[in-house]
């Protein structure tokens, strides 16, 4: 691995942004006064917990804490408090509580705070379920949730599907709060570039709020110089592929959420459930996560035996000694072998449940579609997947992966595949696979001729059925891949003599066994390395989207913060992305700082897409 260069930047200090989530929610609970009972939503349990645990909750006059839950309450208090996501159910089941207070005769007051925000369509449903002169409600603008010294998370998974499946852009705002924020506290931004119509939007917006307040930050010092924000749609290939480094399997594997995990008795070695933060405090942790999982094994071993070397340092010790060890090193010691024990467990249960997989096929089919080779076995193993029932999610994946790939799959194979995907997993997923078309994760290939045919009569096409088909060709056409021309322009897949060297990884293929290095990683990088887009025309030309470049006015750009840079990931980012941008930051001297709607993978993209609990 990279060792970190001498003149990269230090990593502003983002514990103040959970000091601020957390002072603006005790403000808006203490707008209630008097004790009360505050109802959580699920989704919202994870990330405050963060913030903000039980005891402060409780120094703040809150009685009892509940799951938010689609069934009756059972509360005697005379004040409820509902923390929510702006969702139309939650908003509803609230106002079914209320109602049901009403109709019993029980007189209490309700308050509704919305997280991250409120959106107009809240106190319409409200109004109509005639509860709107009942409740007071509040806005908590948690917008953002650093999971670690460089990652931060705004905790949106609903973001992608929303958007780039559905065209709702109601999230577009939010993100450009949320830049507005760190450009407060850590700006100046001097500096934006970026990829997608969602970045430009976002940008475009966040723009709007920098000027609002521009003259208040002039002569503020910037900790953060540059920021590339980059669609997920920009790349699919990426979070398709099996991740193979340490964080990223333990994500497929365990699913990290909000920064932790809970290893079960197969890991633990006990009865019980344990669950840990993953983060950088944890030293084992700390020198694994982005590492190959072939290198990991080696290393927990090393580690083991410094720690008995540690240990036996005790022999022949006088008192004073032995009560500096005690004193200094002893709880550490034992807490870096609790930690290591966790993770060679979880390292056992990750290889017993890959070599199940038959995990190096699978990868080897991966790295065959990725190259453009062997295509028929490729299908042949990916049908073989499907009719085996193995998973249905892990079927789709590997369809898409085929689809991005190839431009489409041929009209026989996808009516084939597509068949036997539903004879196999059931028909009610033939929602599923028009949500994919539509987002360009898995589509049929449509000849060139058709098209050509179709864009010659635009002309004669009059009718509004005509017109409509000629939309849906049209956006065919836009959705369609060009993976194999784009890999070729930015050499995504190394040339190596011999065999890849995992141990010392040379670039960012390292993430995925050496066989591809990220798209949106290569982007990033080389724009950074140009300063611009130029050069890059054919590419963001195959890609089919605006890319834009842009100097915040009136800011003065100091070269060290422009070392900094803040990746913006609209759609969610994956491990094997962060791993991959923390080795390019090692290479070239910058520290890359990750901003994501979300946490992702392949199984929380396509679950998202699927119409079906799979």
């Amino acid at each position: 691995m990279a060792s970190e260069r001498l003149d990269a930047p230090e990593l502003p200090d983002f514990t103040i942004l959970k000091r601020l989530a957390r002072d603006q929610l005790i403000y808006i609970l203490e707008q209630l006064p008097g004790k009360k009972d505050l109802f959580i939503e699920p989704d919202l349990m994870s990330p405050l917990d963060r913030i903000a645990n039980v005891s402060i909750l409780k120094q703040h006059e809150i009685d009892k804490l509940y799951k938010l839950e689609n069934k009756p309450i059972y509360s005697n208090a005379d004040q409820l408090c509902f923390l929510i996501r702006p969702r139309v159910k939650h908003v509803k089941y609230i106002a079914s509580i209320v109602n049901a207070d009403k109709k019993a005769g029980v007189s209490r007051k309700y308050k509704i705070i919305f997280s991250p925000q409120k959106f107009y369509t809240c106190d319409m449903i409200l109004e109509q379920e005639g509860i709107y002169g009942d409740v007071t409600t509040d806005e908590w603008f948690f917008y953002l949730l650093p999971l670690d010294d460089d990652i931060i998370s705004m905790e949106l998974p609903e973001f992608y599907r929303d958007y780039f499946l559905e065209g709702d852009q109601r999230w577009i705002g939010t993100v450009a709060k949320a830049l507005d924020l760190l450009d407060s506290i850590f700006g100046p931004i001097s500096k934006a570039y970026g990829i997608g119509k969602c970045a430009r939007m976002s940008y475009e917006l966040w723009k709007e709020l920098v000027e609002d307040y521009e003259t208040d930050r002039k002569d503020r010092r910037p900790a953060v110089g540059t920021a590339f924000l980059i669609d997920r749609d920009v790349d699919y290939v990426t979070p398709l592929c099996s991740q193979v480094v340490y964080e990223g399997l333990v994500d497929d594997i365990f699913r990290i959420k909000c920064g932790s995990v809970e290893f079960g008795p197969e890991v633990t070695s006990s009865d019980k459930n344990i669950k840990i933060l993953l983060n950088s405090q944890d030293k084992v942790f700390g020198e694994i996560r982005n590492e190959h999982f072939s290198n990991v094994f080696s290393f927990l071993s090393q580690k083991a035996r410094n720690l008995q070397t540690q240990y036996d340092k005790r022999r022949g010790m006088d008192i004073n000694q032995m009560k500096t060890f005690v004193s200094q090193e002893l709880k550490g010691l034992k807490q870096e072998h609790r930690m290591l024990s966790l993770h060679i467990g979880a390292c056992e249960s990750i290889m017993k449940k890959k070599t199940k997989q038959d995990f190096q096929e699978l990868l080897k089919t991966e790295h065959s579609l990725l190259e453009g080779f062997d295509i028929r076995e490729s299908i042949s193993l990916i049908e073989e997947h499907i009719n085996r029932q193995v998973s249905p999610i892990e079927s789709l994946r590997l369809l898409c992966l085929l689809s991005i790939t190839e431009n489409g799959i041929i009209t026989k194979d996808y009516r084939s595949l597509k068949t036997q995907y539903l004879q196999s997993y059931g028909p009610e997923h033939l929602l599923t696979f028009s949500n994919l078309k539509r987002s360009g994760l898995l589509t049929e290939q449509v000849s060139g001729e058709t098209l050509t045919a179709v864009e010659s009569r635009v002309s004669k096409l009059v009718t509004d059925k005509a017109a409509g088909k000629l939309t849906d060709a049209f956006s065919s056409l836009a959705k369609k891949s060009h993976f194999r021309g784009i890999s070729k322009k930015l050499g995504l897949i190394p040339r190596v003599d011999g065999e890849y060297d995992l141990r010392i990884p040379k670039d960012m293929a390292y993430v995925f066994s050496g066989a591809y290095i990220p798209l949106s990683c290569k982007i990033i990088e080389q724009v950074l390395m140009r300063k611009s887009w130029a050069g890059l025309e054919e590419v963001t030309r195959l890609l089919n989207t605006n890319e834009f470049s842009e100097q915040f006015s009136d800011r003065s750009s100091q070269s060290e913060s422009q070392r900094t840079v803040l990746v913006v990931f609209l759609g969610g980012c994956t491990f094997s992305e962060i791993s991959a941008l923390r080795f390019l930051g090692k290479e070239i001297g910058y520290k890359f700082i990750i901003l994501t709607t979300s946490i992702t993978n392949s199984a929380r993209m396509l679950e998202s897409m699927t119409e079906t609990k799979s």
